[in-house]
C-alpha cells in the first residue's frame, strides 16, 4: 500500500487555495444577490414611476439618461478596465491609484456634463423643461466617479461591501421615487434621482474604504499619464457601443417626440427583464469551455455550439411569448397609455437572441485571444445603426428604431464576422448552432 506524505507547506498551500476559492464564491454570491434584489425593486418602482409619469415624461427621463449613458465611456476614460489589475500589480500604490483615478474621472465627468448641457441647449433650443431635465440627470456623471472604490473591494474579494452600499443606495432612491409619486411631484425631481443614488453610494463606499484600512488618497500626474496611455483605447470601443446603444433614443426625440422615446424604452425594459437568466446560463458554461480549450479542441467547439444553441432557442421561445402576450403584459404592468409600445416590443424582442449570442462569444474570443477584432464590429455597428435609424424612424416611429437595432445586431453579430477572417470560424460555429448541426450528443 502506497503511503502519501503531505508536507506542512503543502497543507498550507491547500488551505490557502480553499480559502481563496471560498472567498471567490462568496464574493460572486454577494454580487449576484445584490443584482437579484435590485432587479426586483427596480421592477416594482420602475413600473410605478412609468405609470405615474406617462409616456411623454417617462420618455423625457430616458432621453436624458441616453445622453449620460452615451458619455459614460468618456467619463470613465477606459480606466475601469484596468483598475483591478493595477491593484493586484501595485498593492503599495492603492491610495495613489484611487486618488489619481478619481481626479482624472472627475475632470472628464465635469467636462462631459457641461458638454451635454451645451449640446441639448442647441438641439433642443427653447425647450426649457427638456434642457433642465437633461442637466439634472447629467449631474449623476460627476458623482458616479466614486464607484472606483468598488473595484478596490473587488480586488480584495470583499464585494459584499460595495454590493451592500449599492443596495442601500438603491433602496433609498426607490423610497424617494415612491415618495415623489405619492406626493405628486413633477418630472424635475425624478431627474435628480440618479445623482442622489450616486451620492449615497459615494458616502457609504468612502466610509467603508476608510474603515477597512484603505490607504490615504493621493494624486500623481506621472502615474495618471501612464494610466491614460494604457486605457485610452478602451474609450473608443465604449464609444462605439454607446453610439449604437443610445442614438436610437436621441434620434427618436429629435425626429419625433419624447412619447416615442417612452414607448421604445418601455419595450426595451420589458425585454430585458428576464435576460439575467441568459447571463446565468452563459456564466455557468464559461468554466467548462475554458477548461476544454486547454484539453480538447473538439469538445471546446462542441460546448460553444451547445451554448449558442441554448441561448438562441431560449431567446426565441421568450420572444414568441412576447409576441403572443406582450400586449396583455404592457396593459397590466404599464397601463393603457403605453399600449403603443406593443408594436416595437414585438420587433425588439428578437434582438435579444442575437445580442446574447454576442455575449456568449466572449469565452471563445478570450480563449483564442481575439478580443481586439470585435472593435471592428462595434465601429460598423455604430455606422449602420445611425443610418438605419434615419431611414426607419420617420416611417415607423419607435418600431423603426426597434427594427434598426434588430438589423444592426444580426449584421454585426453574425454576418459581419463572416467577412472578418479572424472571426469567421466563430460565425460558422454560430450558424451550425442555429441549424442544430453537431449540437446534440451522437448516439
Amino acid at each position: 500500500m502506497a503511503i502519501i506524505i503531505i508536507k506542512d507547506d503543502d497543507l498550507d498551500f491547500m488551505f490557502l487555495k480553499n480559502v481563496i476559492k471560498n472567498r471567490t464564491v462568496k464574493n460572486a454570491g454577494w454580487l449576484i444577490a445584490e443584482k437579484v434584489i435590485q432587479m426586483a425593486i427596480s421592477l416594482f418602482v420602475g413600473l410605478l414611476t412609468a405609470r405615474y409619469l406617462g409616456p411623454s415624461n417617462y420618455g423625457l427621463i430616458n432621453y436624458a439618461a441616453a445622453y449620460t449613458a452615451f458619455f459614460s465611456s468618456f467619463c470613465t476614460l477606459g480606466i475601469n478596465s484596468l483598475l483591478v489589475k493595477e491593484f493586484v500589480d501595485h498593492p503599495e500604490k492603492e491610495g495613489e491609484i484611487i486618488g489619481t483615478t478619481l481626479l482624472l474621472r472627475g475632470i472628464s465627468s465635469i467636462f462631459s456634463a457641461i458638454t451635454i448641457i451645451g449640446i441639448v441647449s442647441i438641439v433642443d433650443m427653447g425647450e426649457k423643461t427638456t434642457i433642465l431635465v437633461v442637466a439634472l440627470c447629467s449631474l449623476g456623471l460627476v458623482f458616479h466617479i466614486f464607484d472606483t472604490f468598488s473595484f478596490w473591494f473587488q480586488r480584495h474579494l470583499n464585494s459584499k461591501v460595495s454590493a451592500f452600499a449599492t443596495l442601500i443606495a438603491y433602496i433609498i432612491i426607490s423610497v424617494y421615487k415612491v415618495f415623489l409619486v405619492v406626493t405628486g411631484k413633477d418630472v424635475f425631481y425624478f431627474a435628480l434621482s440618479s445623482s442622489i443614488d450616486y451620492v449615497c453610494i459615494a458616502i457609504i463606499l468612502f466610509i467603508a474604504y476608510r474603515r477597512y484600512g484603505g490607504k490615504k488618497l493621493s494624486f500623481s500626474w506621472e502615474y495618471g499619464k501612464s494610466l491614460l496611455s494604457r486605457s485610452h483605447h478602451f474609450i473608443l470601443s465604449g464609444l462605439m457601443v454607446a453610439i449604437y446603444g443610445q442614438t436610437d433614443k436621441l434620434m427618436l426625440k429629435q425626429l419625433l417626440d419624447t412619447s416615442e422615446v417612452g414607448y421604445y424604452s418601455t419595450a426595451i425594459h420589458l425585454c430585458n427583464m428576464w435576460c439575467f437568466i441568459l447571463a446565468a446560463i452563459i456564466n455557468s458554461m464559461y468554466p467548462s469551455i475554458m477548461e476544454a480549450h486547454n484539453t480538447n479542441e473538439e469538445k471546446f467547439e462542441k460546448l460553444n455550439r451547445q451554448l449558442y444553441a441554448i441561448v438562441f432557442y431560449v431567446s426565441i421561445f421568450v420572444s414568441l411569448c412576447f409576441c403572443l402576450f406582450g400586449g396583455l403584459a404592457i396593459k397590466i404592468l404599464y397601463g393603457k397609455s403605453f399600449l403603443p409600445a406593443v408594436a416595437p416590443l414585438k420587433i425588439i424582442t428578437w434582438y435579444t437572441a442575437f445580442s446574447y449570442l454576442g455575449a456568449a462569444r466572449d469565452a471563445w474570443l478570450v480563449c483564442k485571444n481575439k478580443q481586439k477584432y470585435i472593435v471592428k464590429t462595434y465601429f460598423f455597428a455604430a455606422i449602420i445603426n445611425v443610418a438605419l435609424n434615419f431611414v426607419f424612424i420617420p416611417l415607423m416611429g419607435a418600431s423603426g428604431a426597434a427594427l434598426a437595432s434588430l438589423i444592426t445586431q444580426i449584421f454585426t453579430g453574425i454576418l459581419l464576422p463572416l467577412l472578418i477572417k479572424e472571426l469567421r470560424e466563430n460565425a460558422i460555429l454560430m450558424l451550425k448552432a442555429i441549424s442544430l448541426k453537431d449540437v446534440f450528443p451522437k448516439k
